[in-house]
C-alpha cells in the first residue's frame, strides 16, 4: 500500500505566500489605524493669533494631548477670515490623526451661514469632542461712563453712531452677538472687526473702541487686571467664574443668551478607533482637577462630548445661528 503523497512548499514559497498576506492586511483602513498611533508629532491647528480664547484653549489641549501620547503636539496659529481659513487647512490634511483642528462657533455654526467658506462643516470634518463654552461678556473701556448694560443703552442712545464696537472678525460670534444685542436694546453702534479676540482686546485697552462682546475666556484676565469692566455676560445663568456680573436676561431682555463654544475635530475620514483614542484622552484630560481649576478661572466651563453628539451640536449651533443671522440682517462686512 502506498503513502499519500504530500505537498511540501519550500521556504521560499512560504514567505512569500506570507509577505502577500501581510500586504493585503495591510490595505484594510481599520487594521492600518490601529497600528502605533501617534507614530510623529501632531498638528493642532489654532485658527485665531495668540492670546485669544481658541488659542488658550488649544495650546491647553495641545500640551496635554502630547503628555499623553509621549509624542510632541504642537500648536500652528493660523489666523484670518473669522478662523475659516484654519479650517480649510484641517480639512485638507490626511486623515492619519496628526492633524487636528480647535473649531469653534464662528467658523463652525456662523461663517458658513453668513459668507463663503471653502468646507462643509458636516462633510469634510471628523468631530472628537466638545471641549469648552463660556459666555459672551460685554466689557467696556473703564474711562466710559457706564457701569451697568442700563447705562451703555442710555449713553449709546444719547450718541447714535458714535460709540464703535471691536470684534473678532466679521460674522464671528462677537460681531453678530453684538448685532443681536443692538437689534434687541435699539442701540446704534459702529463695528470696528479685527482678526481675532486678542488684537480686538488690544485696542479696547489702550481705549481705540469703546465696547467689545466676546467669550469670557478672552476677557477674564485683562478684567481681573483692572483694565477692562465687565458689565453683563449672555449666558441665561450668571457665570460661576463672575457671580457678581449681571446677564443681560436678567438686565431687562429675558431670553437673550450668547454662548461661545469650542471643540476638536480632524479631516473626514479619520479612522473610527483614532477618533475614539483622541474622544477617550481628551475626555480624560478636561476632567482633571487641573482642567476644571484652569478653565473655570479663565472664566469658561468644561463642556464634553462624545463624537456624535458634537456633531449633532453643530448641526443645531447652525440652525440656531442661521435664524439669527436671517433676524438681525447681519452681514459680512
Amino acid at each position: 500500500m502506498r503513502r499519500p503523497r504530500y505537498y511540501v512548499p519550500d521556504r521560499s514559497s512560504q514567505i512569500l505566500r506570507l509577505s502577500v498576506l501581510a500586504a493585503a492586511l495591510l490595505t484594510v483602513p481599520g487594521l492600518v489605524a490601529a497600528q502605533a498611533y501617534p507614530s510623529r508629532p501632531l498638528r493642532i491647528i489654532i485658527p485665531f493669533p495668540p492670546g485669544g480664547a481658541t488659542d488658550i484653549s488649544g495650546r491647553y489641549i495641545a500640551q496635554k494631548l502630547g503628555e499623553a501620547f509621549g509624542q510632541q503636539a504642537l500648536p500652528d496659529n493660523r489666523p484670518g477670515a473669522n478662523g475659516t481659513i484654519g479650517l480649510e487647512l484641517a480639512a485638507k490634511a490626511p486623515p492619519d490623526g496628526h492633524t487636528l483642528v480647535v473649531g469653534q462657533t464662528g467658523n463652525l455654526a456662523i461663517s458658513p451661514g453668513i459668507t463663503k467658506v471653502n468646507y462643509d462643516p458636516a462633510r469634510d470634518f471628523a468631530p472628537i469632542s466638545l471641549v469648552i463654552s463660556s459666555p459672551h461678556a460685554l466689557a467696556v473701556h473703564p474711562s466710559l461712563p457706564a457701569r451697568s448694560l442700563k447705562d451703555v443703552i442710555s449713553l449709546a442712545r444719547s450718541k447714535p453712531g458714535q460709540l464703535n464696537y471691536a470684534s473678532t472678525g466679521s460674522g464671528s460670534a462677537g460681531h453678530l452677538g453684538m448685532e443681536l444685542l443692538k437689534k434687541t436694546t435699539r442701540m446704534d453702534l459702529v463695528h470696528v472687526p479685527y482678526k481675532g479676540a486678542a488684537p480686538g482686546l488690544l485696542d479696547l485697552v489702550a481705549g481705540h473702541v469703546a465696547l467689545m462682546f466676546t467669550s469670557a475666556l478672552s476677557t477674564a484676565q485683562v478684567q481681573k487686571a483692572g483694565k477692562v469692566r465687565v458689565l453683563a455676560v449672555g449666558s441665561l445663568k450668571r457665570s460661576p467664574s463672575m457671580p457678581e456680573v449681571p446677564t443681560i436676561a436678567e438686565s431687562g431682555f429675558p431670553g437673550f443668551e450668547v454662548v461661545s463654544w469650542w471643540g476638536v475635530l480632524g479631516p473626514a475620514a479619520l479612522p473610527k478607533d483614532i477618533v475614539a483614542r483622541l474622544n477617550g484622552e481628551i475626555v480624560k484630560m478636561m476632567a482633571s482637577p487641573d482642567a476644571r481649576d484652569r478653565i473655570a478661572a479663565l472664566g469658561a466651563d468644561i463642556m464634553t462630548s462624545t463624537p456624535e453628539q458634537f456633531a449633532a451640536y453643530i448641526r443645531s449651533e447652525q440652525a440656531k445661528w442661521g435664524q439669527a443671522i436671517k433676524d438681525s440682517g447681519a452681514r459680512v462686512d
